[in-house]
């Protein structure tokens, strides 16, 4: 299965949720409705019990029998823990339980989830023992395509436990660091405002002071982030426009002597501004899961190629810019032909691109 399929099943998974949600309210139709199609999805034989065993006896201390709801196992011996919880169920009460029993098998990682969320933690901190916080999450009712993106790396085809273990820590503090970033955005503490306001203002942090700084705090933070987008958007554009004029000085430069430029035989292509636009869009988009440096375009007669790795096959989208009906393509499984009014309408097809990009990186 190909990273464009597998992103395709979990997105199933998560609009099923909203439809039968609401019939759930049982841990147990909760493991069967949500949870088994989910592992199922990654690839996993849940009826197998020697790979996906459910009830595994995890020993803890004196009491013996303590079972966990499901174990993935290799070779007998069980890699991932599974702990599930009705989806009524909130899942910060049963950290506790999942973390007694990590620690009496040889499992690495353990899930907690409730068919919504999945929370996935090892022993980063302290050897053998469970973290307190996960190191990964992923909302099934608020999908994000990186999210997926490392989710496929629990794909029973694809698992590496040496190498998920080892990327991690980095996972973990980088989702950290987001996350208080975007809280601090959307509603920013006192103390992030006194640190704030400690940098840059030289008078006394009264309460009143630190209340006039607050909304001047979340117009900063929206107007950086703005700004970062726009100048990589406009460092994309001049990076492509530079490189397609050079490439046609250096198209005609090649001519031969007695070549009849004046009179071509071929209807001469024109890369508009438009279409030069376009490309920069669909080359800031991918650069979030590949390099961008990796993204190229072809013009022809009757649409614009946008190619990754220059390779004509691998054309990400098609853009048919130069009509009174503007359209992009996708290469995906549909083939799509899509109307926009304007070309920054490519951006409201980003998780589309992107999973044209990870098909081939799949």
């Amino acid at each position: 299965m190909d990273m464009e399929q597998f992103a395709d099943q979990i997105k199933i998974i998560a609009k099923r949720i909203e439809k039968i949600k609401g019939n759930i309210s049982t841990e147990e139709s909760t493991k069967t409705s949500l949870i088994l199609p989910f592992f199922q999805a990654l690839g996993y034989d849940i009826f197998d019990p020697s790979e996906f065993t459910p009830e595994f006896i995890a020993d803890v201390g004196i009491k013996k029998g303590e079972k966990v709801d499901y174990a993935i196992m290799n070779d007998g011996q069980p890699v991932i823990l599974i702990e599930a919880k009705s989806v009524a169920e909130k899942l910060s009460k049963h950290d506790s339980q999942l973390f007694r029993y990590f620690g009496t098998t040889a499992a690495k990682f353990a899930i907690l989830t409730n068919g919504l969320i999945y929370r996935f933690y090892t022993d980063l901190e302290e050897q053998n023992k469970m973290d307190s916080a996960p190191f990964f999450e992923i909302n099934l009712e608020d999908l994000k395509e990186p999210h997926i993106v490392e989710l496929a790396k629990f794909r029973k085809d694809s698992f590496d436990l040496e190498k998920i273990f080892t990327t991690a820590s980095d996972l973990k503090y980088l989702n950290k660091v987001k996350s208080f970033l975007y809280e601090q955005w959307e509603n920013p503490t006192e103390d992030f405002i006194k640190y704030i306001v400690g940098a840059i203002y030289d008078g006394m942090k009264t309460k009143n002071t630190l209340e006039k700084f607050e909304p001047i705090i979340k117009k900063s933070f929206s107007q950086f982030i703005n700004e970062q987008v726009n100048e990589k958007l406009s460092k994309a554009l001049k990076s492509t426009t530079a490189t397609d004029q050079a490439s046609q000085e250096a198209a005609v430069t090649a001519l031969p002597d007695h070549s009849p430029i004046d009179t071509p035989t071929e209807p001469l292509i024109i890369t508009t501004e438009d279409e030069i636009q376009g490309y920069t869009v669909v080359k800031v988009i991918a650069s979030e899961v590949i390099d961008a440096d990796r993204v190229f375009y072809r013009d022809n007669q009757s649409y614009f190629n946008v190619l990754l790795d220059d390779n004509i096959r691998k054309w990400i989208v098609r853009l048919e810019l130069d009509r009174a009906k503007k359209t992009i393509s996708f290469n995906d499984e549909d083939k799509a032909k899509v109307q926009i009014e304007k070309v920054t309408d490519v951006l409201k097809y980003r998780d589309r691109i992107l999973n044209v990009i990870q098909k081939f990186e799949g």
